[in-house]
């Protein structure tokens, strides 16, 4: 019997093939999907692993044993089958396992419209179903099975984004784009085609061994060829996506990174000149420059957790036309709320083609504080080493705690966050200031208790 219980995450499928899991289990989960979903034709895509083609296959046949029509639109980003999701008005299902290494894979689920399947929103069911039917066969088959076709639909994707920023008047830059040997080397060709871009491409290769380096562009040791590139070639901008192209990161002309907190301020900025008086969602470890650009803007900026389905869940409760995290996920009530690093991107050459500074006196209004980055401590007891740093605080005075999503501790000139990994034996810290020697002081102190 598998162990689903290593493989079914929060918000997703992931594990290690065939290891964890095989074409086998992906067409129970086929079938289980079509029955939790209840839906007549669904749509399934996948990324450049080795094993996802198999996956998605099965998968489909699953599906199409219960009666459901399967549209596969085969190679795609995950922005790409939200996209077939949202275009089409159907539930999807994408075949990747984002930047996790080779022997890794996933499944990523949405209802019609690119409404996410979480664990309390249809994915502990479709874990139930695998689980009876892994132990007592497969369900019985339809009578009538349904049609697997194929679509390709890269093209309406790039007319989708394309119709969302006008690009049209800017003045030729010189891009730089690592696509890490993912998606975002079959996405941006298309994306980007006939817009006044000089494209330098890095790893466009779709190989899911990864050749190169990992295709996690939020760790620094990933962006290094794409800094080098960006300086040597004078480029006016790098971006790098992630394995399965839904996340993108931004380095400027000197090659210096640019935090995923200015970049949401500043796509925050232009959806609210579109969107005025609009509310935009920020996660808890988001810059305090991003609901003071939203304010400034005359939007409503809103505090939330960190993850997509939160993310998702607040932007539909409030219409929020825009939502951004420090992980780069930037989501966007134009495309159905859900995540897309190539539309951001979009955003961010717009604004920086629409004018004649370089994109660091761009984004330097947007980038107002000194941040420590994510540092992760390895605990043995995290509720006891969490318990700890809350005592230290409470009670100070000038100083406010809450508990929304970790500890956040905020004072007049800095805050800090510290949560748990969900995943992991890890403490996961964030600190912000007015200055980096505040930053560095604030830092020490949190770790001197968290790893005592």
């Amino acid at each position: 019997m598998p162990d689903l219980s290593q493989i079914v995450k929060a918000y997703d499928v992931r594990g290690v093939v065939p290891d964890q899991w095989d074409e086998s289990l992906s067409e129970l989960f086929g079938a289980a999907f079509a029955r939790v979903t209840g839906a007549g034709a669904i749509v399934v895509g996948h990324d450049m692993r080795p094993s996802s083609p198999g996956l998605a296959r099965a998968f489909a046949r699953g599906a199409a044993s219960l009666g459901v029509d399967v549209t596969e639109i085969g190679l795609c980003s995950t922005d790409q089958l939200y996209f077939a999701s949202g275009h089409l008005g159907l539930p999807g299902a994408m075949f990747t396992a984002s930047h996790n290494p080779a022997q890794y894979n996933g499944i990523k689920m949405c209802r019609a419209g690119a409404a996410p399947i979480g664990q309390d929103s249809g994915l502990a069911e479709i874990r139930a179903l695998v689980e009876e039917w892994a132990a007592t066969g497969a369900p019985e088959p339809a009578a009538d099975p349904g049609t697997i076709t194929q679509r390709d639909v890269l093209a309406d994707y790039a007319a989708h984004l394309r119709s969302l920023v006008d690009l049209t008047g800017i003045r030729p830059l010189k891009v730089v784009v690592d696509a890490g040997n993912g998606m975002g080397g079959h996405t941006v060709p298309t994306v980007f085609e006939g817009l006044p871009l000089e494209l330098d491409a890095l790893y466009f290769e779709l190989d899911g061994t990864f050749p190169h380096h990992e295709a996690n562009p939020l760790d620094p040791k990933n962006i290094v060829d794409l800094q080098e590139r960006v300086k040597e070639t004078g480029a006016d901008i790098g971006l790098a996506f992630d394995g399965d192209a839904d996340r993108c990161f931004v380095v400027d002309g000197r090659g210096e990174p640019v935090s995923p907190s200015a970049i949401t301020a500043l796509v925050a900025a232009r959806e609210l000149a579109k969107h005025q008086g609009g509310t935009v969602i920020h996660n808890c470890i988001t810059s305090w420059s991003v609901p003071e650009v939203v304010k400034e803007n005359g939007g409503t900026p809103v505090r939330t957790r960190v993850g997509h389905s939160f993310i998702k869940a607040e932007m539909a409760r409030t219409g929020a036309i825009f939502g951004g995290e420090h992980s780069a996920h930037y989501y966007f009530r134009d495309f159905w709320n859900a995540d897309t690093g190539m539309l951001a991107a979009l955003h961010v050459l717009a604004a920086l083609g629409g004018q004649d500074r370089p994109l660091s006196d761009l984004v330097a209004q947007y980038d107002r504080y000194a941040a420590s980055g994510e540092i992760n401590s390895t605990v043995d007891d995290q509720a006891g080493r969490m318990a700890a740093v809350k005592a230290a605080y409470e009670g100070r005075e000038g100083v406010e705690l809450d508990e929304l999503d970790g500890l956040t501790v905020t004072a007049a000139d800095w805050w800090f966050n510290l949560r748990p990994s969900n995943t992991e034996p890890l403490l996961r810290l964030n600190v912000e200031a007015r200055d980096a020697e505040t930053v560095a002081g604030v830092r020490d102190e949190v770790l001197s208790l968290v790893r005592a």
